[in-house]
Formats: structure tokens, sequence, C-alpha cells
């Protein structure tokens, strides 16, 4: 984008080139853009199915990226995943809910898009089949696997809990 530069004043051979010379900085350096560049990448994780997956993903660019889901090449969308995104718009978080051993396990890619090009970043979900028995005590922690569920509320305390998968 090259902008137009009307001067009202007419030049005079002394003032004109370091007027011109810093208008033109300052033009340039408001309109600098820049490529999308991640800040955060979603990571590879592994749920149990009927759990909760959430990947993040956080990108840095001028103009501001737009953040999109893929999963398998398309676009993500069913009632399973919401897309949450961020107050300031830099980012999003992919949310998948209940897991589905077969359907969700796949490799979940995130792009960053805007005029000047796209980036793209990616994690794996894998999903085990079982179920949750409720809270172990503590001498029903001698037998893997185990699952730590924790939940943490933004402003308030985190509720950590300890679970044993049953082998079906």
């Amino acid at each position: 984008m090259v902008p137009k530069i009307h001067l009202a004043v007419p030049l005079s051979p002394r003032g004109a080139l370091p007027f011109l010379f810093l208008l033109s900085c300052m033009v340039f350096l408001s309109l600098a853009e820049s490529l999308p560049s991640f800040v955060k990448s979603p990571e590879d994780q592994t749920g149990i199915s009927g759990g909760v997956a959430s990947f993040v993903c956080q990108a840095t660019g001028e103009p501001k990226p737009r953040i999109t889901w893929m999963k398998k090449g398309k676009k993500v969308s069913s009632q399973r995943f919401e897309v949450i995104e961020f107050d300031d718009g830099s980012g999003s978080v992919l949310r998948i809910q209940p897991l589905r051993t077969h359907r969700d396990e796949a490799i979940y890619e995130c792009t960053a898009t805007n005029s000047l090009g796209e980036i793209n970043t990616s994690a794996k979900l894998t999903v085990l089949e079982g179920q949750l028995r409720m809270p172990l005590g503590e001498s029903d922690l001698h037998e893997p696997p185990f699952c730590v569920v924790c939940v943490i509320y933004v402003d308030r305390d985190a509720a950590c809990s300890v679970f044993h998968i049953a082998e079906l």
C-alpha cells in the first residue's frame, strides 16, 4: 500500500528535503505490515472417550491474523466442536466435547491468515477408550493407567481429581 502525499505548503530548497524525508518515515512506520507468526501453538494431547480436549492457538501479525481450525483438511464444524475466540482477536481455543474414540482421533491444524500470507501448525489428538471410575482413594493408585483431570476457572480456585481408566 503506497499512500499519496499532498503537501499544502510551497517547498523551499533549504527545508523541503528534510521535511519530506520525515513525513515519508512517519508514513512507512505507521504502515508496517508483517506476516503472521505463532505466539502459542497447539500441543499434542491424549483424552478419554466421553471427556474433553482443548487446543490453544495464538498469532501476531499486521494486519492481525485470523485463526481457523481444520481437521483432515476441512474446517471443524459440529455441535461437539466449539471455537472460543480471544477477546483481543489474537487467537482461539478449539474445544471438543464429548470426545469420540475413532471420530475425533486426528491431527488438528491451526491456520493464521492475514493479507500478507498464512502459516500453519498442528497437534495430534489421541482418544483412549475407557470408563472413568470416580475419584480414587490413595490405595487404588498402584494400577496404571491414570488420568488427572483439572478444571481451572479464571479468578477461581483450581480443582483436580485422579481417575483410573477402567479397561473395557
